[in-house]
């Protein structure tokens, strides 16, 4: 495995989370350039969904997607006049949704487990190995390391 190799996580909405995996691509903060600049091919990506949907209050609190990037092609789309989101292709595996609440504990990126929300507030960060492969061993019925 290449050592330069990272992990990253995405927080998006469940409903815009399943129109990236059925475009196979991914978007981080509202379709912002500078955080698919991060990231190289090979790169894992994981999609954390808060909300079921972005404008309702419907509670998901679980990782909906995993893959790994797939290029170095970071483009751009008009979905309307007012918004062009940039977006990187994904090869997104096969995967069961995973909530983050029996994982919280274990989970390094988590400092303070009271407030295990916060880190998600940024919306697209990095994160270790071992939060990594406890992530993905939840969500993948087959090893794809």
């Amino acid at each position: 495995m290449d050592e330069a190799q990272k992990y990253w996580v995405v927080v998006a909405s469940k409903d815009h989370v399943q129109r990236g995996v059925t475009g196979g691509f991914m978007q981080a903060n509202h379709g912002k350039l500078a955080p698919l600049k991060r990231i190289k091919p090979n790169d894992w990506v994981i999609l954390y969904s808060p909300k079921q949907v972005l404008e309702r209050d419907e509670k998901c609190q679980a990782f909906t997607a995993i893959g790994q990037v797939s290029d170095d092609a970071i483009y751009q789309v008009a979905l309307t006049e007012n918004f062009m989101p940039f977006r990187r292709n994904v090869t997104f595996y096969p995967s069961r949704e995973a909530s983050i609440l029996p994982l919280i504990d274990n989970l390094e990126f988590i400092p303070n487990k009271k407030s295990w929300g916060y880190p998600f507030r940024f919306g697209f960060f990095e994160i270790g190995k071992h939060d990594f492969d406890l992530i993905h061993k939840n969500m993948l019925n087959e090893d794809h390391k």
